[in-house]
């Protein structure tokens, strides 16, 4: 196999944690939201949103290989054939070094959405008073500076 496909890559165990935490604490966040059918939605919005940064980042860790990568971009992006006809060009293209860019981006994209998701619905409950800002605060902080880290590991690998 080519030297260039079996390259390793990985996600910091320091940003894995940091998302793993922030989404214990949107969990604990949402037990202190009170029982309404509108915190009911929101709730269930913003555990999904929260719990699935780090999870997504965590299924996209380990000794990854550019076969791991596009495995996984393939499941997150099924049916998306923009990425589908992208990559088997670039692939076939031997493009390899910016394919390898190509995939960290993609794999990168979906916790940095749900990120911006989890901001969106922290600023809802803040906005609607749901529980006292002060509470809420450091999530909502937290959720603003994983955006600036994945927007900027985002960014560096496209430059």
């Amino acid at each position: 196999m080519n030297k260039n496909l079996q390259k390793k890559y990985g996600i910091s165990k320091k940003l894995r944690e940091r998302t793993y935490k922030f989404a214990l604490g949107i969990f604990e966040l949402c037990s202190k939201l009170p029982n309404s059918d509108e915190t009911r939605i929101i709730k269930r919005q913003l555990l999904k949103a929260g719990s699935s940064v780090g999870a997504n980042l965590e299924e996209a860790d380990g000794s990854l290989t550019l076969n791991d990568f596009i495995y996984r971009v393939d499941i997150s992006f099924r049916g998306w054939n923009k990425i589908h006809c992208t990559l088997i060009n670039l692939i076939l293209s031997s493009y390899i070094y910016i394919c390898c860019l190509f995939l960290i981006v993609c794999v990168l994209f979906h916790p940095l959405k749900e990120c911006k998701e989890s901001r969106y619905w922290l600023r809802f409950i803040i906005d609607r008073k749901l529980v006292k800002q002060v509470i809420v605060l450091p999530h909502l902080d937290e959720s603003i500076e994983l955006i600036k880290i994945l927007s900027t590991i985002i960014y560096k690998c496209l430059k």
